[in-house]
């Protein structure tokens, strides 16, 4: 095991195991939400060429890059939490990833990109409301 991750117990390692990176039920909700509207997109694509960060929906001609963030992974406001066991290391891991979304965002509406950030608690109908009105505003 690498140095700088910590050591778990294999209950919990086998929990984070099951994690999707792609297709999680409030991402796909969403698409089919966006689909039934009529809308179509990219599934987990690179906004930018050479990005290595990929965004859950795409619509490339537009400009919009729209990001599913879980409240664990994404430290929502409402939902998130803080591990006990190796507390430290979460918080700095979870620290980063929102950095990360910021730095992203950044990146993007530098190049003249509209990100859209859904938390995986959204109402898959509000969602889509939200990533239309993006699609449609100039």
């Amino acid at each position: 095991m690498s140095a700088d991750r910590p050591v778990t117990d294999a209950k919990t390692s086998a929990r984070l195991s099951k994690q999707r990176r792609r297709d999680t039920k409030p991402e796909v909700a969403l698409r089919r939400a966006l689909h039934r509207r009529g809308l179509r997109y990219f599934v987990d694509r690179a906004p930018l060429k050479g990005m290595r960060r990929r965004a859950d929906l795409v619509f490339p001609r537009r400009k919009v890059a729209v990001y599913v963030d879980g409240c664990f992974w994404h430290s929502c406001p409402v939902h998130a939490t803080k591990p006990r066991n190796n507390a430290q290391w979460w918080a700095d891991k979870l620290a980063a990833n929102v950095a990360r979304d910021r730095d992203t965002d950044r990146r993007l509406r530098d190049e003249g990109w509209r990100v859209v950030r859904i938390w995986e608690h959204e109402d898959p109908a509000v969602a889509a409301d939200r990533v239309q009105n993006e699609l449609v505003d100039e």
